[in-house]
């Protein structure tokens, strides 16, 4: 009987989450990757007091010990340097691919007028499919560049343009869950007459675009059946853009599209308080089960919220809001680069932590400025600062009940497993991906912090001067503290190396 095979064997700095209270940060770890993708195991080898000889010899024991299960050769054998490590890939669950033409611009604005002013008519070019390509192809590549595997992407109204995003995503190689949006009012610019025929479009266009994506999915998947025998790298998600642009016919239709294909919803919900009151002046109806009035009753009433929905924001929920949330298992995208930008609020993630509602971090761009979860990681850091220091100070204007209780910001550690693993289990795709737990697939990065933001070709000794790397690493420094100056300090130019079930994708190996 032969020995299962290995495409992969790191060994050195390896970093990934157990849980929210628990990271695993293993100085020298080893971690196998099958020729199917999957992760064949992950462990710390303990040199802590061995010489460098020892520790030398330690490691081609265990070498030794490994080939008597494994089969690899010394090539596929990969020693991290002293300033890199491994660690999952980031999930960006909530990202409007087609913004990420306009990213860095209209932030004088708060959400509705950003959204009237930028968003809906750079939005409508996408008609144009060799625009679509360009802007797809860049977006695409640039989030896998900043380290996110796995991708929840919004894309426009547009069916064929839609279909253009999916082809992009695996030819690139990234993973996403894939949502064509729906909007029956494009706002003030439908007359009412029209609405009724205007949705039956819409409707048939969803159930086109998510019987596309699954068969696509299959077909890319038979290139590399052994590789992709248990995982969908496209996904479609049933995308209602948000309550106030969808009349309840529509929202019910695809309630029942979502029911019926077992499929993913994202929206957006309680982003500010202005939405808010629009979405009750456009839906005033109570949820039939809970018998009261809330912008998450909206969606439920309608079948939008399940165990697979993902919801973006969520600021301003009130607590029988949170506790539906929590009910039906759906999960929350924290978006703190667009709620800073757009003027929204800041959401109280330990509050929702401490009542057992999955979180996952969403770079939300354009609303947000960056393509980057790094970026996202730093600000939902500052963030719950933000909430800790209001609710010590006494100015989160909570009232008497604590509802924004607040005792401690949260932690590094924390805010990288809301990147990962938290990611996963908003995604529901936590038994398949997230950390480096033996069985699941590996989606990993390889950071370097030995990386410069210069380049110059007629003298590469120079791009080791002071000043030209990204991060900068002393004597003093330990494993620890490069991770910390990582987080805080590093960005898509660390990315050395980014794996999709086992696949590099960047730098790409054709």
């Amino acid at each position: 009987m032969s020995l299962p095979e290995l495409s992969n064997l790191f060994i050195g700095t390896i970093i990934s989450s157990n849980s929210l209270e628990v990271l695993n940060f293993f100085p020298c770890g080893l971690l196998g990757v099958l020729k199917s993708g999957k992760i064949a195991f992950c462990f710390e080898l303990i040199l802590e007091g061995l010489s460098a000889e020892k520790a030398h010899e330690k490691k081609v024991t265990v070498l030794a010990e490994l080939a008597s299960s494994y089969s690899f050769n010394e090539s596929v054998v990969k020693y991290l340097s002293e300033h890199q490590f491994l660690i999952p890939g980031y999930l960006d669950t909530h990202i409007h691919s087609p913004q990420y033409v306009f990213a860095g611009t209209g932030y004088d604005l708060p959400l509705l007028g950003w959204l009237e002013k930028h968003t809906f008519p750079r939005e409508s070019e996408f008609s144009d499919l060799v625009y679509a390509q360009d802007a797809y192809e860049r977006v695409v590549s640039r989030t896998l560049r900043s380290g996110t595997t796995t991708a929840c992407y919004y894309a426009t109204i547009h069916l064929d343009a839609c279909k253009v995003l999916a082809e992009v995503v695996l030819e690139i190689g990234q993973r996403a869950f894939l949502g064509k949006i729906n909007q029956s009012e494009t706002l003030k610019y439908l007359v009412l007459k029209l609405v009724d025929k205007y949705e039956d479009i819409i409707i048939l266009s969803k159930q086109e675009f998510v019987e596309f994506v699954i068969a696509r999915d299959k077909e890319f998947k038979l290139l590399e059946p052994t590789r992709y025998e248990t995982s969908a790298l496209i996904t479609p998600c049933i995308t209602p853009r948000f309550a106030p642009s969808c009349t309840s016919k529509l929202m019910t239709s695809l309630g029942i599209i979502a029911a019926s294909y077992n499929l993913p919803i994202q929206t957006h919900l309680s982003e500010s308080k202005a939405e808010i009151e629009w979405v009750h002046n456009l839906h005033p109806q109570a949820d039939p089960e809970t018998l009261e009035w809330t912008y998450t009753g909206v969606y439920h009433s309608h079948g939008l919220l399940t165990d697979r929905s993902v919801l973006a924001h969520c600021i301003h929920l009130t607590s029988s809001e949170r506790r539906l949330i929590k009910k039906v298992g759906a999960g929350i995208s924290h978006c703190p680069a667009s709620n800073f930008q757009l003027q929204s609020g800041v959401l109280n993630v330990r509050r929702l932590l401490n009542e057992g509602i999955n979180v996952g971090l969403g770079t939300d761009m354009a609303g947000g400025h960056a393509p980057s979860i790094v970026e996202a990681m730093r600000l939902a850091l500052l963030a719950s600062k933000t909430a800790f220091m209001l609710f010590r100070d006494g100015l989160g204007g909570w009232g008497e009940e604590l509802e924004g209780e607040c005792k401690e910001p949260l932690t590094l550690a924390e805010v990288f497993y809301l990147a990962t693993l938290g990611g996963a289990k908003v995604l529901g795709l936590d038994k398949l991906l997230g950390n480096f737990e033996a069985g699941k697939e590996f989606d990993a990065l390889v950071i370097d912090l030995n990386s410069t933001g210069a380049s110059i070709a007629d003298s590469p000794e120079k791009n080791s001067l002071p000043g030209t790397f990204t991060v900068d690493v002393f004597p003093h420094d330990d494993k620890w503290s490069m991770f910390e100056k990582y987080i805080y300090l590093g960005d898509d130019r660390n990315v050395k190396e980014v794996y999709v079930a086992g696949r590099k994708v960047v730098p790409l190996e054709k």
